[in-house]
């Protein structure tokens, strides 16, 4: 495996050098739209502490981060109205891991509405992105 390279771009983020769309954020993670969403409220869910993926991450780092991606995807659900939740979760390039730094989809589920692809779709409107940010922080209380 690849060592962690801390210039990744979600390390970037959360030094502050690039701007998110923050949804949440607290001493273990920082919650964001994705900005090249798969569906309307597609949420990621990135650990402070660095590691590549789930395969190198600290025990302490999962079990911390756990109950967050469960709340996030409550709050997606609640906010969005989907009709079902898909946690997603990449190891490597093969298995389609494109950030390599920890981080877990929250990709809301419309019935009779196709997700778009991973890492390949259209650029969402930032607007549009900072309303739904605004509704799933909501939703979290």
């Amino acid at each position: 495996m690849t060592a962690y390279e801390p210039d990744n771009i979600f390390a970037r983020i959360l030094r502050g050098e690039i701007p998110s769309v923050k949804v949440y954020e607290d001493e273990a993670a920082l919650v964001m739209m994705d900005i090249f969403p798969q569906s309307r409220g597609h949420t990621l869910i990135v650990p402070k502490a660095p590691s590549r993926n789930l395969l190198d991450a600290e025990p302490e780092t999962l079990s911390s981060v756990m109950p967050l991606v469960q709340r996030v995807a409550k709050a997606v659900q609640k906010a969005t109205n989907a009709d079902g939740i898909r946690l997603a979760q990449f190891n490597e390039e093969p298995a389609g891991q494109t950030v390599f730094h920890l981080h877990f989809h929250i990709i809301p589920v419309y019935e009779g509405t196709p997700l778009g692809r991973h890492a390949g779709g259209a650029q969402a409107d930032t607007a549009e992105l900072q309303a739904l940010a605004k509704d799933i922080a909501a939703a979290m209380d």
